[in-house]
């Protein structure tokens, strides 16, 4: 399928006009970054995300209301998938201080429930567990199978046969499960997914997530240093940096006006951005591959009408291929749910601002270097 293959319009004369509208955009995204700031989910800041899944269709304020009476401060609660599955969002790591004897007594109250009148000895008291220990091996079994059918994370502390000691995990899912089961007793919540990043890992994830994408910018200059010339490899670096730099500019200017994008810098997010650079530099080579070989054939033509050729010449396929990427991306950002939804949101301006910078960016700055230093480009 072929379309637009006698274009002719002349992209490089409007190249100034496009120069002011991507300082534009990156100001006013650096602008936002800089005054509100980006907002990242647990993978960088640390915390807890937890996954639960509702026996029936359930009110999200309902919830909230519930949630927010437990004590755990600050907590994110929104639907995704549909209306039973709840995604819960807080910065702590571990249950606070304050509550721990809470949640303490609320554990010996299923013991006394599991077992009337059992003896009930600490052995060992964490901040993430209780280890208790009963008469006898026969009645920790029995207590440790009745706690793990509420939903407690409970298990023997051997496998020995004269086991008689019990370990009991608590967490935040722990303490948010547990509360909305007593608040809420005609839902039933089952977790489906708890993560927990400590404000240390978050830091090295952090680190090593801009690692990642500087390498890979190193990585692509080096190739197109050695596949074309230096400044054909510097073009298409700063026009990644420009996708990268306003993408991420949207998420800080969007965050808080549109309640469906209000998204967390996250690791899904990081992997985006690398699929984005790879996505926007293939864009860019299959353009500079054009001008190599329409500078081969027309030696004596000016930079300025070969690259005005090449773009025109490789617009059909520019079009086909971003078209049909834009509209999954676009399907997935719709219909993706909550977990794809950054992802999706990332590709899908990506692919535009992809595009754009391969024809405005990488090759204007080639021409405009060419133009400043009086050099003619060769192969």
């Amino acid at each position: 399928m072929r379309i637009l293959h006698n274009l002719n319009i002349d992209f490089m004369g409007k190249r100034k006009y496009f120069y002011i509208l991507s300082i534009t955009l990156f100001l006013i995204g650096f602008g936002n970054i800089l005054f509100r700031g980006l907002q990242f989910g647990i993978d960088f800041k640390g915390g807890t995300e937890l996954e639960l899944k509702v026996n029936r269709p359930i009110d999200i304020a309902t919830l909230r209301q519930s949630i927010d009476k437990i004590g755990l401060g600050d907590v994110e609660v929104k639907m995704f998938g549909g209306d039973k599955s709840v995604l819960i969002r807080t910065e702590l790591q571990e249950i606070p201080q304050s509550i721990y004897p809470k949640v303490q007594a609320g554990l010996e109250k299923a013991i006394n429930e599991a077992v009337a009148g059992v003896p009930i000895k600490i052995t060992e008291h964490t901040a993430n567990s209780i280890t208790y220990e009963f008469p006898n091996p026969d009645t920790t079994n029995l207590i440790v199978e009745k706690l793990f059918l509420r939903g407690y994370q409970a298990g023997r502390i051997s496998e020995e046969v004269t086991n008689n000691k019990m370990i009991v995990r608590i967490g935040i899912s722990d303490w948010i499960k547990e509360n909305l089961r007593s608040k809420l007793p005609d839902y039933h919540f089952e977790i489906q997914r708890a993560e927990v990043v400590g404000p240390k890992v978050g830091n090295e994830l952090k680190r090593d997530a801009v690692v990642a994408v500087f390498f890979a910018l190193v990585g692509i200059l080096l190739y197109l240093g050695i596949r074309y010339k230096f400044i054909f490899a510097f073009g298409a670096v700063l026009s990644l940096f420009h996708d990268v730099l306003i993408t991420l500019g949207l998420y800080a200017t969007l965050y808080g006006l549109i309640p469906g994008l209000n998204l967390d810098i996250s690791l899904t997010i990081v992997a985006a951005f690398l699929t984005l650079i790879g996505y926007s530099v293939m864009d860019t080579v299959i353009v500079f591959d054009r001008v190599r070989e329409t500078v081969r054939l027309h030696k004596n033509e000016s930079l300025y009408n070969l690259m005005n050729m090449s773009i025109n010449k490789t617009m059909s396929r520019t079009i086909l291929t971003g078209g049909t990427t834009f509209l999954s991306c676009l399907v997935l950002l719709i219909f993706g749910g909550e977990v794809l939804r950054s992802f999706a949101f990332t590709l899908t301006f990506g692919i535009i601002t992809g595009t754009y910078s391969s024809i405005f960016i990488a090759s204007s700055i080639v021409l405009d270097y060419s133009i400043k230093q009086k050099k003619k480009i060769e192969f």
